[in-house]
């Protein structure tokens, strides 16, 4: 897989200096990170629905999109493919499989001195059905 995607990435740095009006990659570096975050954003929309609708046609489809505007906004941000390969590899030592790590150390306060804090609703799939957690 890794290799497809150094592809695609050499391929969308090769165009970005295209014509904007006859090629996609082209006009998404002209109209800079903002646009290319919400095509990014949109796709991954995108999958999630075809996820939950259970069609693995378009989540095939819609990965392919997602797939190349995460490497568009890569190539736009100098992140090239094996840094974030070292990065996955860097987690897979550290936990023993490639899993996202937190962002932050959780702190845990002991029970009785801590106040009760608003939790942010975990959305999660299950089968066909869009449902949150809390």
């Amino acid at each position: 897989m890794s290799d497809s995607l150094e592809r695609l990435y050499r391929a969308v740095l090769a165009a970005r200096d295209l014509d904007p009006a006859t090629s996609r990659t082209a006009r998404l570096f002209q109209r800079g990170p903002t646009k290319m975050a919400k095509k990014l954003a949109e796709e991954a929309i995108e999958v999630v629905i075809d996820a939950v609708n259970a069609d693995a046609d378009a989540v095939v489809r819609e990965s392919a999109d997602l797939l190349y505007n995460l490497t568009v906004l890569w190539a736009a941000s100098g992140v090239r493919p094996d840094d974030v390969w070292r990065e996955m590899a860097r987690r897979e030592n550290m936990l023993g499989i490639a899993e996202k790590l937190p962002k932050t150390a959780v702190k845990v306060p002991p029970k009785a001195a801590a106040p009760r804090l608003a939790r942010r609703p975990i959305v999660a799939l299950d089968g066909r059905a869009l449902r949150k957690r809390h």
